[in-house]
């Protein structure tokens, strides 16, 4: 009966520091493998420069429509682009064009 009492009383204070132990290594395995952890930022890096070039080719495109967009301002429309898009809209030429279809 002693025998068991000491036994249960040792498994009773060591399972405090057990439970402790098996926090710490839980956190620490997911802060070193996790997807937030050290080796995850790797990846992350690629992603960002993936992403910044992405973000160069959409900024530059977004500079292109700025542009058409400032031309075609009712007050100081420009009549190049005026001309284009009538065209473009409603299909006119001019009797003199020749067209060539580009399929």
């Amino acid at each position: 009966m002693t025998q068991t009492r000491k036994l249960r009383s040792l498994l009773v204070s060591a399972a405090a520091p057990a439970l402790a132990m098996l926090v710490i290594a839980f956190f620490g395995g997911y802060a070193l493998v996790g997807p937030n952890g050290v080796l995850a930022w790797g990846d992350y890096h690629r992603t960002l420069q993936k992403r910044q070039v992405e973000l160069k080719k959409v900024e530059a495109q977004r500079a292109v429509i700025a542009n058409r967009v400032a031309l075609l301002d009712p007050k100081k429309a420009n009549p190049d682009m005026v001309d284009e898009l009538i065209r473009k809209q409603m299909g006119l030429a001019h009797p003199d064009e020749v067209i060539i279809p580009l399929d």
